[in-house]
């Protein structure tokens, strides 16, 4: 991993109509607009999915090099993070954002351990870190 602090870039292009079009130094660029709530189209990527996505890629990233660290065997993942929007002070901002963890693991053997890995990926996901709303992570560890 290379020294803190790390610096990222994208860039928003857009015209007066349609979506805006998102891209970042080699990535493939993706159209960007405003949610159905919001007057939008509803049928592409907006800020609001975009940061619930990012929330739920960053833990389970960091589920995955923590259980990769800790030896610990698992089959599958997968998390879907849920935030709600609402005006405060003025101000339209998330007030509460959910993330639920399904995990498959190999045996019941490892369930304590894996819930402690999903503590300790929680903790350490710098997303979560950054909101300043209530978070919670729910987690459904099952065997298969």
């Amino acid at each position: 991993m290379d020294a803190f602090p790390h610096l990222y870039k994208a860039m928003v292009h857009g015209i007066p109509e349609n979506a805006l079009t998102l891209s970042s130094e080699k990535l493939p660029a993706m159209d960007v607009a405003p949610p159905k709530q919001f007057d939008g189209p509803g049928d592409q990527w907006s800020p609001e999915e975009l940061l619930m996505a990012s929330l739920s890629s960053c833990l389970v990233l960091s589920f995955r090099a923590i259980a990769k660290a800790s030896k610990l065997e698992w089959n599958s993942i997968a998390c879907e993070s849920q935030g709600t929007l609402d005006k405060v002070d003025r101000k339209v901002q998330f007030t509460t954002v959910t993330s639920v963890i399904k995990l498959v693991i190999s045996t019941d053997e490892n369930a304590e351990k894996a819930n402690r890995l999903l503590q300790k990926a929680e903790a350490s996901c710098f997303v979560s870190n950054s909101l300043s709303c209530d978070f919670r992570l729910e987690c459904d560890i099952t065997t298969g």
